[in-house]
Order: structure tokens, then C-alpha cells, then sequence
């Protein structure tokens, strides 16, 4: 067995019709991680609120690093503006919550919607207004522990939405 580095691996490139919301995620490195998960996934966009770290960040740029250019990004002032437009451009908005209505990840069907947003909630406070989306999904945890690190969510998320639409896109 061999380990493989980055110049002896191609990957099948493949686009998804999803974007990426970001409520007002405070730290570099997260921001960082998004842009880097993201672009892997092959995710269409990313949306960060205009008080979270920027992409000129040093650490932001460090942990992204050359991802930032690789993907569609904006900054958002106004999340319900944003979540409003979204949807009436037809995505779907999906947060990334613990709710009373979340339906657990992997039994949420990600193939019925064209369009899907991924709605990540601020390290403390979660999604800002959760009233606004379309569904809310959670990842099945099975320590003592109710939350994981708002970047892990996306990867598992993201793993779980790419599954399913590449599913569907080879049938």
C-alpha cells in the first residue's frame, strides 16, 4: 500500500445546486474550514454575513487556502432580505438545527428540491431565525453531548446532500 499526495489523486469535479448561508459565523478558522469543506463538495456558493471574519482575514486565508478563489462567495448585511431572496429565486432552505421539527439527516430527502441553501446557524446562538426556513435537519449524536462544531455539521451535511443529488444525477 501506497499513501497517495495531492498530485497523484484527480477527483470526478462535479458542481451541486447548493449554496451555503453562513448566520453570522464569528471565528477565521470556521470561515476558513467553509470555504475549504465547500469547494470539496463541490458546493455553488457561500453566502457570510458582513460582521464575520472576511476572506482577507490572515487565519481566514490560511485555513481556506487557495479555496477562496475556487468557489462564488458574497457578503449578506440583512438575513432575512437574503433568505427571502434566495427563496424566491426557488431554493430551498434547509438549516442545520436542533428543533422540535428536525428530521434526521440521512431520512430527509435532498433529491426532491433543485435548489437547496444549507442554512448554518453562529457558533453560539444557532440560526438567528429559524422561523424562516423550509425544513430543519439534525445529525444523530449518541454521546453526552447535544452540538458539534458548526464546520463538522457542514461536512456531514454536505457528505449526506452530495450522496443523495449524485445519487440521483447517475440514475
Amino acid at each position: 500500500m501506497k499513501q497517495l499526495t495531492h498530485y497523484d489523486i484527480e477527483n470526478n469535479q462535479q458542481n451541486f445546486p447548493v449554496t451555503i448561508v453562513c448566520d453570522a459565523i464569528r471565528t477565521p478558522e470556521n470561515i476558513g474550514m467553509c470555504f475549504r469543506i465547500s469547494e470539496s463538495f463541490g458546493v455553488s456558493k457561500i453566502y457570510l454575513h458582513k460582521n464575520s471574519p472576511s476572506i482577507d482575514n490572515r487565519i481566514v486565508k490560511k485555513t481556506a487556502r487557495n479555496t477562496i478563489q475556487q468557489i462564488s462567495h458574497d457578503t449578506y448585511g440583512n438575513f432575512e432580505q437574503l433568505i427571502q431572496q434566495l427563496k424566491e429565486e426557488g431554493n430551498t432552505i434547509i438549516g442545520i438545527e436542533i428543533t422540535d421539527e428536525s428530521i434526521n439527516i440521512s431520512d430527509y430527502d435532498f433529491t426532491s428540491h433543485s435548489k437547496i441553501v444549507l442554512l448554518l446557524g453562529s457558533e453560539r446562538n444557532g440560526i438567528e431565525n429559524v422561523s424562516l426556513v423550509d425544513a430543519t435537519v439534525a445529525i444523530p449524536m449518541y454521546g453526552r453531548n447535544s452540538s458539534m462544531n458548526v464546520i463538522h455539521s457542514l461536512a456531514i451535511a454536505l457528505y449526506e446532500t452530495t450522496n443523495q443529488l449524485k445519487e440521483k444525477i447517475l440514475k
